[in-house]
């Protein structure tokens, strides 16, 4: 007779938790840490912080001026160059204005002697007719004379003047170039009083307080693009075959005790180079000593933080 085995019944009870985690898929291929861009925004100007009105965790936007740094002296001198250049212009006016009136002055001779010709015209015709004595076209003959030597004399002022007022000229529009080139880099430093954003963002950090003296190149406070956030992973070489820039990805954002949120990543970069594998990090392959990092990029909904554990799904 043939006798019968039976197998002990918390093992009936356990082979199947067994064979599902023997055959069980691993949830994620990779974990890492979430970072995003962060810039530290310093001084470009010295002096006294007039107003910096923004707070850790606060949200900016690209562009939005965050802060003033006193600009009072540039605004002086700014003012005296514009009044410089203003009493240049109106020297070169002036110097504008004499050429055209000595212009005008000849012009007006010009004409006078044409008036003059013809009535000589006219008056020869009347003495060869007996109307009118000699003396009369006499009188003309010499008024053209000495309108010709005013001609004359003009000519010779505006050829004068000519050179001079060019000389003049050429050295105010020197001038003026000096003090636009002056006007434009205080202009340029007046813009640097006022302190903005880089980025849109959250403010991460704040360096200093409202009426501080600060130097230029002085920290004032740090953001980071917390919209557009990527995990930053490390993955094998026999992994790294399959993986490109571009190719998308599952990405877990973990809260602790089983907590998760999913997000749909891009792949944006890949390390050229290997590296040990970092002592917070574990891989697909704990036995691997030799990573590869990677960088996938995901839209944040405002859940993800910095510094968050995450894992990666190809």
């Amino acid at each position: 007779m043939r006798q019968k085995y039976y197998l002990p019944f918390y093992l009936v009870i356990l082979l199947p938790f067994i064979a599902s985690c023997g055959s069980k898929e691993k949830e994620y291929d990779a974990t890492g840490v979430f970072e995003a861009t962060e810039v530290t925004v310093s001084a470009k100007s010295t002096g006294e912080l007039k107003t910096f009105d923004i707070t850790e965790g606060q949200m900016v936007e690209s562009g939005v001026v965050v802060g003033k740094i006193d600009a009072y002296q540039l605004q002086m001198t700014a003012s005296q160059l514009e009044a410089q250049k203003r009493q240049l212009g109106m020297s070169r006016n002036a110097t504008d204005s004499r050429r055209l009136d000595l212009e005008k002055q000849l012009s007006s001779i010009n004409q006078q002697i044409s008036n003059a010709q013809r009535e000589r015209q006219r008056f020869s015709e009347l003495v060869r007719d007996g109307a009118v004595p000699q003396k009369q076209l006499d009188d003309i003959n010499n008024q053209i004379k000495v309108l010709e030597r005013q001609r004359d004399a003009t000519r010779d002022q505006i050829r004068s003047n000519n050179a001079s007022l060019a000389e003049q000229s050429k050295g105010i529009g020197a001038q003026m170039d000096g003090i636009e080139a002056q006007r434009k880099q205080i202009a340029d430093q007046i813009a640097n009083t006022e302190v903005k954003a880089p980025l849109s963002g959250t403010i991460l950090e704040k360096y200093v307080e409202r009426g501080e003296f600060v130097t230029t190149g002085k920290p004032l406070f740090k953001i980071a693009d917390t919209e557009n956030m990527f995990i930053r992973a490390y993955v094998t070489s026999a992994q790294l075959q399959n993986i490109k820039v571009g190719q998308k990805a599952k990405v877990f954002a973990d809260y602790g005790d089983g907590q998760k949120k999913e997000y749909e990543g891009t792949v944006s970069w890949i390390s050229s180079r290997s590296e040990f594998t970092p002592k917070t990090i574990l891989t697909d392959d704990e036995r691997a000593d030799l990573v590869y990092a990677i960088k996938v990029a995901i839209k944040n909904d405002g859940y993800v933080k910095i510094g968050m554990y995450g894992e990666v799904k190809f």
